[in-house]
């Protein structure tokens, strides 16, 4: 299953919301129907309130799901603040309308209050736990296959939820003062938990499934491009790909969307008509495509390098550089993986690329080449930096390459080993750094192989830092760290 070409990017996200709306209404009602066949108090009439109530539950969580991590609640955006809010109220009532719906409507007030309660833990758990956060699939599959190999574990987490959610509505019904409380026979409570146990479960895997099916269709890849053949094609293939990417909030899911499609065609084969079009004769296109990807990175590690004491209205303090964090504002920045991978892809992707299909040498005549390197370099050693791996900067004698006849006995990526250690146990987002450090690693090494007979030419010139390294004033660290870092990539020894 292929995804087809959209005329208009911004019309994506509106039939993507609409056949959510339209789909999560079906595994809805088999729930209901399969409810209602075990549970002996359901009348079928409730299905109606049960239904409306599932329905305003999936429009708010589909209000408050991004593919940005940001942060929860910001004092200086009330509306995003009240999204959140209104997702939590909006779990209450839904779990108080479904448990009535399947449990009965005899009881309406402590059925209806504990049904309240349980749905007010899975709003505080849904949006502290992040599980509004879009994660796109590596492997992109058809949607259906995603969807049912999601129900497993949709079963298994609305199982443990449930579980949770029974004992701890249990406890604080009797606790807690209310005007609901009623003494009732031993056989007739001990049924009535059990009843409830069902309907609490079924509620809970009706929202788990709304959960998977909303992360399905919103993650589906999407092809920002004219049918191939048409006359928009022809002319210019890649506009509405450039459009989507520069026009829209960088917050947007249509940006990340468009993020994953310029992603799929860099590093794959089967688009290549599309990816010849960003070498075209005037390299414009070229230039915004290494624009638009770069400058995420580029925010990193300018955002990393104030934490860290390295701003660019600062002079350069090579102490300051080298010292270990102990508090960083910016850690938000780090959680946000797939669009700095993204990015991190597609430029070394295309830049390798470049080597073979550049017919008109875009990438090296804009300047692009040096800035993807110089960009990479400083974003990977502010990311390093912030693990607590320090860099070193080394007499170029010891920097001789694998033709030279001194090898560098310690190499600028010489780890303090108690800074790292506790970097690694007690750092907010260790294991997003290091998995950030690990793509950007990876894509350096990209185009190092590409063009490795190049830049081995390139030093024996004195040319490697002139062609792969700006001479502008790094976003973190110094040239002499980017041009000595490249060359132990070039040697294979950066690790």
């Amino acid at each position: 299953m292929s995804p087809t070409p959209s005329s208009k990017p911004e019309t994506i996200l509106n039939k993507r919301f609409l056949s959510y709306l339209l789909w999560q209404s079906i595994p809805s009602t088999f729930i209901f129907i399969f409810s209602f066949s075990l549970l002996p108090k359901t009348p079928f009439w409730s299905f109606l309130p049960f239904i409306i109530f599932q329905f305003i539950f999936s429009v708010t969580l589909s209000s408050i799901s991004s593919p940005s991590p940001h942060p929860i609640f910001l004092p200086r955006n009330l509306k995003l603040s009240l999204t959140f809010f209104l997702f939590v109220i909006a779990s209450a009532f839904s779990g108080s309308v479904a448990a009535l719906s399947l449990f009965g409507f005899n009881d309406i007030g402590r059925v209806g209050f504990r049904g309240f309660l349980v749905g007010l833990m899975f709003g505080f758990h849904y949006v502290f736990k992040r599980r509004w956060v879009l994660e796109f699939p590596i492997i992109q599959r058809p949607p259906f296959f995603n969807f049912k190999m999601g129900i497993p574990l949709a079963a298994k987490r609305a199982f443990k939820l449930s579980t949770v959610a029974f004992i701890f509505s249990a406890v604080l019904i009797e606790i807690i003062p209310h005007p609901f409380k009623c003494s009732i026979g031993t056989r007739a409570f001990f049924a009535e938990q059990i009843v409830f146990f069902v309907a609490s479960f079924a509620i809970f895997f009706c929202w788990e499934l709304t959960h998977n099916l909303h992360r399905v269709l919103h993650t589906k890849r999407s092809v920002f491009a004219p049918p191939k053949g048409s006359a928009a094609a022809e002319t210019n293939p890649s506009e509405h790909l450039l459009s989507a990417l520069e026009e829209s909030n960088p917050t947007s899911l249509l940006r990340y969307l468009a993020y994953l499609d310029l992603c799929m065609v860099c590093e794959n084969n089967v688009e290549t008509w599309r990816r010849a079009a960003f070498f075209e004769e005037s390299g414009e296109t070229y230039k915004r495509v290494i624009s638009v990807c770069l400058r995420p990175l580029e925010q990193l590690a300018s955002r990393l390098g104030e934490d860290l004491g390295n701003s660019a209205d600062k002079p350069t303090n090579l102490s300051n550089q080298l010292s270990s964090p102990t508090d960083v504002k910016h850690v938000e920045e780090l959680y946000n993986f797939q669009l700095y991978a993204w990015c991190s892809r597609i430029v070394a992707s295309l830049t390798a690329c470049s080597r073979k299909e550049d017919k008109f040498g875009a990438a090296q005549l804009s300047g692009s080449n040096a800035a993807v390197v110089s960009t990479l370099i400083s974003c990977l050693l502010a990311v390093e930096n912030f693990m607590g791996k320090k860099t070193n900067l080394q007499s170029p004698n010891q920097l001789l390459g694998s033709g030279g006849i001194k090898w560098a006995t310690a190499n600028s990526g010489r780890l303090d080993i108690a800074t790292a250690t506790g970097k690694r146990k007690n750092g907010p987002a260790n294991s997003k750094a290091y998995a950030i450090a690990d793509v950007l690693k990876t894509s350096i090494y990209q185009i190092v192989s590409a063009f490795h007979d190049e830049m081995l030419a390139g030093t024996k010139a004195s040319l490697l830092e002139k062609d792969w390294i700006t001479s502008e004033k790094p976003l973190f660290g110094t040239r002499e760290m980017l041009i000595q870092k490249l060359r132990l990539f070039l040697d294979f020894r950066a690790t």
